[in-house]
């Protein structure tokens, strides 16, 4: 039996035979190790180079090297190299673009980049080498792919997580072995790429581009990280590139004048209380393209998200006193604890929404247009009312309208402003050429408001990386949460932390839905996530749930 580092195997343990993975070649007399059974497969599903950044993964997530191990293989048995492919054909004639480069870059523009220059990738696989494209979703990757492959043929590769076990492998198989173009939503971050030249991450922020469950990989913090361990290239492109990608690549490309289309703001501090959810301008706007055939879609929060607030009486944005974040309902913040009060300007205590959810606006909307023309998105209606999710399928429309921006940039996580740019530029592209977006707010002179204005996301990621710096948020700083449900008593769990802290800051526990929780800061938490290793497996064998979010998106 002939295996080297990055064979499948199958091991026999406890009268089954499990499947395994070599990570070390040597000659050692270790009674602990079983023999090798069986080899599975034809071909090794990662190299030297590749297994340090799945041991970095293993170690930056807290999760068994295991775990991060069956990421990289392929859904069946690993299959040998496929036959040789065909001729990629004529030239088309496609100019070189910024997709050509070395080391880290971020450039700020519409993803469509990514096939308007697909020439780059063309180039790439004559070459002989490969390129991996990572989207967010099966309908961005099924787009991309589209628009590919008559330029790339049989060099391009698909997945996303409608196919088959036996599709994805044969997407491995050709990934592995052959020069090629791999478009895929995250789950390939781990694989084996043959000769793998770039990386090609499109919107990283998205929050499908980081798994929710433990181990929480976010798909841009692996793709970074395997640039510089393999010597490969690395590209985020997206109207909104975020700090972490903007402090590695130290600097923002735009490819354009503008990241995104033009954006009309409307300063609702001059409406009447009591005017509603719409202003006058939105109003008007909304009947005058209905009224000439236009399609319109409204924009509002997703769920969970509360709407921003205004004083009756002096319009004042309302916000926590202590923490300055967008209250929820009720009397006390629910990020500080910190009593709300009155409005921070008068002292008043009568407050109007300037948001809702989509029913109230579908309800709102159907005052001023025919009810039977206004739906819920994604539903076929002249003019929609939906939320993020609908911006993925959303054909241009000729007006769009957001609701409150404001309660997306007061949100309770300090990701919250840099979130809120990045829906309202989605929104700005989701726009016909000649079309119109209206983003209503009371803040018109938020960072936010201004990048939204100029269509350049530096003027909001200059002074967020100033205020992170100072914080000690990522990227100037690492976060981590640990959650725990049943087992130990979060009085055990916080002395056992307490213990194990030196120059972590470490704040908790609080109570939440999911359990109790923990948030642990500090400049660099590696020796922390390698201490807390076995008190994880302790809580574990006591029958608790532990979930462990390193790099968190909400806190």
């Amino acid at each position: 039996m002939s295996v080297e580092v990055g064979s499948v195997v199958r091991v026999p343990v406890g009268g089954r035979r499990l499947r395994g993975f070599v990570v070390e070649l040597g000659e050692r007399d270790d009674a602990r190790l079983r023999a090798i059974s069986a080899l599975s497969g034809r071909s090794p599903v990662f190299d030297e180079r590749l297994l340090t950044s799945i041991r970095w993964a293993a170690a930056h997530y807290v999760a068994p090297l295991s775990v991060i191990l069956e990421r990289a293989v392929p859904p069946n048995v690993p299959p040998a190299a496929p036959k040789r492919l065909g001729s990629l054909g004529a030239e088309p004639g496609l100019r070189g673009g910024p997709l050509v480069g070395e080391g880290i870059r971020a450039l700020a523009g519409s993803s469509d980049v990514v096939w308007r220059h697909g020439g780059d990738l063309r180039k790439i696989v004559e070459g002989g080498d490969s390129a991996v494209v990572v989207v967010p979703t099966q309908v961005e990757a099924d787009a991309v792919a589209g628009h590919l492959l008559d330029i790339l043929g049989d060099r391009l590769a698909v997945v996303h997580g409608a196919m088959d076990a036996k599709a994805v492998t044969a997407a491995w198989r050709l990934a592995a072995h052959r020069p090629t173009i791999l478009v895929s939503t995250p789950r390939t971050a781990f694989w084996r790429v043959h000769r793998l030249r770039l990386a090609v991450v499109l919107e990283d922020g998205r929050r499908a581009m980081k798994d929710r469950q433990t181990p929480t990989v976010h798909v841009r913090d692996v793709l970074l990280e395997r640039s510089r361990r393999e010597g490969f290239g690395f590209v985020a492109v997206g109207p909104v590139p975020t700090p972490e990608v903007t402090a590695a690549a130290g600097a923002v490309r735009m490819l354009g004048r503008r990241a995104w289309p033009h954006v009309e703001v409307v300063d609702r501090r001059s409406d009447p209380p009591g005017s509603g959810l719409l202003g006058t301008v939105a109003r008007q706007a909304i009947a005058a393209v209905v009224k000439d055939g236009g399609e319109v879609f409204v924009y509002a929060h997703r769920h969970g998200y509360a709407a921003a607030t205004r004083c009756v009486r002096c319009r004042t944005i309302r916000k926590c006193p202590a923490c300055g974040s967008r209250p929820d309902p009720g009397t006390d913040c629910s990020r500080c604890g910190a009593e709300l009060g009155g409005c921070s300007e008068c002292g008043f205590d009568r407050f109007d929404p300037l948001g809702a959810g989509v029913g109230r606006i579908v309800e709102e909307v159907r005052r001023l247009v025919p009810r039977e023309i206004v739906g819920v998105a994604p539903e076929a209606s002249q003019v929609a009312v939906g939320t993020e999710r609908d911006l993925v399928a959303l054909a241009p429309r000729r007006l769009a309208v957001m609701v409150d921006l404001d309660g997306l940039v007061l949100g309770t996580n300090y990701r919250a402003a840099e979130e809120a740019l990045r829906i309202a530029a989605r929104l700005a592209g989701s726009v016909s050429r000649r079309g119109r977006l209206i983003v209503q707010t009371g803040l018109p002179d938020h960072p936010v408001v201004a990048a939204l204005q100029s269509g350049d996301p530096r003027l909001f990621l200059d002074p967020e990386l100033a205020t992170r710096a100072q914080l000690g948020y990522p990227p100037a700083g690492q976060l981590m949460v640990i959650e725990t449900r049943g087992g130990p008593a979060p009085s055990t769990v916080d002395a056992e932390l307490a213990g194990l802290t030196r120059d972590e800051l470490v704040m908790g526990p609080a109570t939440a839905r999911s359990g109790t929780r923990w948030l642990v800061q500090a400049a660099e938490l590696g020796r922390f996530k390698a201490g807390i290793r076995p008190l994880v497996q302790g809580w574990r064998d006591a029958g608790a749930a532990v979930r462990i979010d390193a790099d968190p998106i909400d806190l």
